[in-house]
């Protein structure tokens, strides 16, 4: 026979399927459900997703907006800085045939020369001076690497000089100086490199020792 007092208390247990009403004066932290058919009955949950989604979506787009600028930033730099690579080449070369029409002329032949002639070179050498100033402006400088430790990334060599005046895989003749523009080889220089000079034969000793022969 079944206790009236257990049905009782059975018929009073809470029905776990009826969602409880929260206490106001002790209010639980939300939580979002994983299950996508409590989005469906919870607009909030759905709203709350919805809005992660736009968030992320404008991180990265702020992301690659500023990543755009920057690489922006440094193409229109490197257009400033060498834009004028082409052009810088071609006046290179009148610089070089300047510079070879003054090395042809000797120290005598200048002493030798009258005043006409003494002012044209005058006018010639200011021109060669004019035109490196302006190309230093523009950001391409001349080197000239005499004595400097040989380098395939801003010397080019033509031949090897044997010599004890230079270390080994130095610069030791300058035939053409190079040029830089920014921090890029414009020009290389046109080099001879040291290399170590065949060391003297030891004499050789013909005399016989006292007593030989005999």
């Amino acid at each position: 026979m079944t206790d009236p007092t257990a049905r009782k208390a059975e018929n009073e247990k809470p029905d776990a399927t009826v969602q409880q009403t929260p206490n106001p004066a002790n209010p639980k932290p939300y939580v979002m459900p994983d299950d996508p058919q409590d989005e469906q009955a919870d607009p909030l949950v759905a709203a709350q997703r919805e809005a992660a989604e736009y968030k992320d979506k404008l991180l990265r787009t702020l992301a690659e907006m500023e990543n755009l600028r920057r690489r922006t930033e440094r193409e229109v730099a490197d257009a400033r800085t060498y834009g004028i690579s082409g052009f810088a080449r071609d006046v290179l070369n009148v610089a070089d045939n300047i510079n070879r029409a003054l090395s042809t002329l000797t120290a005598e032949a200048r002493d030798a020369a009258d005043a006409a002639v003494k002012s044209v070179l005058e006018g010639v050498e200011l021109t060669e001076r004019e035109l490196i100033k302006s190309l230093e402006k523009n950001g391409v400088k001349q080197f000239t690497p005499q004595g400097e430790k040989f380098d395939p990334n801003k010397h080019q060599a033509m031949f090897e000089v044997p010599t004890a005046d230079v270390p080994p895989g130095h610069v030791a003749q300058v035939i053409q100086s190079g040029y830089t523009i920014g921090e890029r080889v414009l020009r290389p220089a046109l080099v001879g490199v040291s290399k170590a000079a065949p060391k003297p034969a030891p004499a050789s000793d013909n005399s016989q020792p006292s007593g030989a022969g005999q």
